[in-house]
C-alpha cells in the first residue's frame, strides 16, 4: 500500500500492479495425443493454432499473487471464469475464504476470454475511486470440462490455467499503474462462441442428431475474423489515449487464442512480430486465464517501466484493451504442479 499524498488525490491516484502469479497442472498433453482419436496430427494442429502442449484439469494460482506482490490481505476478489465450480454460487467468495481473506467482497465476471480484462477494469476503477486499497484479479477456466473430447474443432485447442495479480492503490507516474482501459461488446453475435445448454433459456440435455448441448462450441473462422478486429480496434483506441504509438509500445499482450490471430493482431497495431508475447505454444488458448499467465511467465523478463498493450476477445461476444507499464517485482511465479481439487484454490 502506498503513503505517497499524490496517490490519495482522486486526480492522480491509479491502480498499480503489485504482484502477479500463474498455475497450470503438472501433466503436459501434447498433441500426438488426440493423432488416433481425432484423425489429426501435430502438423495440423500447430499449423493452424500454434499449439503444441496443453494442460488438463482445474489449477490455482491467488496464492502466488499475493506472495508476488508481499501481501497477505486485500479488500476484494474478483474472479473471471466461464468454468465455475458450480452455477450457483460465484466461485469468487469461496475463493476467499480458501485464501483466508476474511470477509472481503468478492464475486465472479463471465466474460469467457475477455474476463480478465473486464475483472481488471472492475479493480481498477473501485481503486481510482477510493473504493479499495488492494484488490486480487483472478482469471481462470477448466475448459476441460465443457469440451467435447470428439470434436477437433475445440478439443485440441484448449488446456486449463489460471492466472493471478493483485492491484494496489497508487499514482500515475508509477511503474506499474494501469493507465486506461476500453471494453465492448455484441450480443448479436453470441452464438459465435457458446454453451447453448446450462442455463435459463435452454436446459441442459442430449438427442441423437445434436448430441450433448453441454459442450462449448466456436464458429471458427467467424471467431478469427471478429477477434482480430476487435482485438485491433480496442488496443488502437487506449493507445490513443495514453498517447503512445507503435513506436514506444514495448510489448503486446494479447489472449493467446491462435498464434496466427496474435500475429495479425500485431500487424494491424503496426508493431514487430516479436513484441508480442507467446505462451500458448505451451499451455494452449486457456481462455480467462491466458494473459495473466502469460505475464506470470514473462516477468523476469520484462523490465520495469515498459509499456504494455493487454488485449482479448471473448464469447458474448467482448473485447476489450489495457494499456499499462510494467512494475518492479521482486518475486513472480508461473508454475507447473500437482492438480488442485478445486478451480482456485
Amino acid at each position: 500500500m502506498t503513503t505517497a499524498a499524490g496517490a490519495r488525490d482522486r486526480g492522480t491516484r491509479a491502480a498499480v500492479i503489485a504482484g502477479i502469479g500463474g498455475y497450470v497442472p503438472g501433466e503436459a498433453i501434447p498433441n500426438t495425443a488426440f493423432e488416433h482419436r481425432l484423425d489429426t496430427s501435430d502438423e495440423w494442429i500447430r499449423q493452424r493454432t500454434g499449439i503444441g502442449f496443453r494442460h488438463f484439469v482445474s489449477v490455482a494460482a491467488s496464492r502466488r499473487a499475493l506472495a508476488s506482490a508481499g501481501e497477505h490481505a486485500v479488500d476484494m476478489v474478483i474472479l473471471a471464469t466461464t468454468t465455475p465450480d458450480h452455477p450457483c454460487p460465484a466461485t469468487a467468495p469461496s475463493v476467499a475464504s480458501r485464501l483466508g481473506l476474511g470477509p472481503v467482497p468478492a464475486f465472479d465476471v463471465a466474460a469467457v476470454c475477455s474476463g480478465f480484462l473486464y475483472a481488471l477494469m472492475l479493480a481498477e476503477s473501485t481503486i481510482r475511486s477510493g473504493g479499495a486499497e488492494r484488490v486480487l484479479v483472478v482469471g481462470a477456466d477448466s475448459f476441460s470440462t465443457i469440451l467435447d473430447p470428439g470434436d477437433r474443432n475445440t478439443a485440441v485447442i484448449f488446456g486449463d490455467g489460471a492466472g493471478a495479480m493483485v492491484l494496489r492503490s497508487g499514482h500515475r507516474d508509477e511503474d506499474g499503474a494501469v493507465l486506461a482501459t476500453h471494453l465492448g461488446s455484441d450480443g448479436g453475435q453470441a452464438d459465435l462462441i457458446m454453451v447453448p445448454g446450462g442455463g435459463s433459456r435452454e436446459r441442459t440435455s442430449e438427442s441423437a442428431s445434436t448430441g450433448w448441448n453441454r459442450y462449448f462450441t466456436m464458429q471458427g473462422k467467424r471467431v478469427f475474423e471478429a477477434a482480430v478486429a476487435a482485438m485491433s480496434e480496442s488496443a488502437a483506441s487506449v493507445m490513443g489515449r495514453v498517447g503512445w504509438t507503435p513506436a514506444t509500445v514495448d510489448r503486446l499482450v494479447a489472449h493467446q487464442a491462435n498464434l496466427r490471430i496474435l500475429r495479425s493482431v500485431s500487424y494491424r497495431l503496426g508493431l514487430p512480430a516479436e513484441r508480442a508475447l507467446v505462451h500458448l505454444d505451451r499451455v494452449g488458448n486457456t481462455s480467462a486465464a491466458s494473459i495473466p499467465l502469460a505475464l506470470a511467465d514473462a516477468a523476469q523478463r520484462i523490465g520495469a517501466g515498459e509499456r504494455m498493450i493487454l488485449t482479448a476477445f471473448g464469447g458474448g461476444t467482448t473485447w476489450g484493451a489495457a494499456a499499462v507499464t510494467w512494475p518492479h517485482l521482486v518475486s513472480s511465479h508461473s508454475h507447473t504442479g500437482a492438480q488442485d481439487d478445486s478451480l482456485v484454490s
